[in-house]
């Protein structure tokens, strides 16, 4: 089934790929995938359990290496072939383990792997005012001191800290791997708005989630993936809740439109 792409803005996309292909032995984990992330606008990638979801987003990081295929970012083709890779491009990942250390305060882990020295000694004044200013930058203003341990955190709390950490290194694309997952309704909220913030600053994000009342309220497109393949893109006002349901549980929806290539040309209506 070939993929449904709806209008896109005019910009070049952020980050593209095309044509991407990832199996792990005789296992096809992604077919022929394209995507498109844009700057200063939230993607909201759907899929059922095993759908591809992780794994797509585990290639844009630089964890797996796709097998077949090409990335664009920014326009121009790019190998991403580590998480290395991935950083210097401005590709940054929250996964849903959060990856911070319980026992380290919200600086340490903010600057966890990436300490600044001075004289060969951590530099904490200076790292104390990065993580201060990045914190205010992005209104997080619930965490009481900035050297509490997280083990101290809220459950919103922690994915806020999480956020400011990805956002610290001149990000341009941060993926969110169920941000809002066991969250309650006021930390949901606090999250919500958080990614808010990052698209108003210009960022590409990509959130991915189960949840459609937190896509249909944040994101500004939507992108499903049904068994492997990225089945629809398109802006969030062209989708309802059945539509994605539909898409994410048998690959296609009894909506009926124009489907596209790649590049926006009409090949025929589904």
């Amino acid at each position: 089934m070939g993929q449904v792409i709806k209008d896109s803005p005019a910009a070049e996309p952020r980050f593209k790929a095309r044509g991407v292909d990832k199996h792990f032995g005789p296992v096809q984990a992604l077919t022929q995938v394209d995507l498109d992330l844009y700057a200063g606008q939230v993607t909201a990638l759907c899929g059922d359990n095993g759908a591809g979801k992780s794994v797509l987003t585990k290639c844009i990081a630089g964890i797996y290496e796709i097998d077949h295929g090409q990335f664009f970012w920014e326009g121009n083709p790019v190998h991403v072939r580590s998480p290395r890779d991935a950083a210097r491009l401005g590709i940054e990942t929250v996964y849903q383990d959060l990856a911070l250390a319980d026992n380290l305060d919200i600086v340490q882990n903010m600057f966890l792997g990436r300490e600044r020295l001075r004289s060969g000694l951590l530099n904490e004044d200076d790292m104390e005012r990065a993580a201060t200013k990045t914190l205010a930058d992005l209104r997080v203003t619930t965490v009481r001191s900035i050297r509490q341990p997280v083990a101290s955190l809220s459950g919103g709390q922690r994915q806020s800290v999480a956020v400011a950490k990805a956002v610290m290194w001149n990000s341009k694309l941060v993926m969110l791997d169920e941000p809002t997952a066991a969250l309650g309704v006021v930390q949901t909220k606090m999250v919500l708005d958080l990614v808010r913030r990052l698209r108003d600053r210009g960022l590409a994000v990509m959130v991915i989630s189960h949840n459609l009342n937190d896509v249909f309220e944040v994101a500004d497109r939507i992108a499903v993936v049904h068994l492997g393949r990225l089945v629809t893109q398109g802006p969030a006002s062209d989708f309802d809740r059945q539509s994605v349901v539909d898409y994410m549980t048998t690959g296609a929806s009894s909506r009926s439109g124009p489907r596209t290539d790649a590049d926006g040309a009409t090949s025929g209506t589904r």
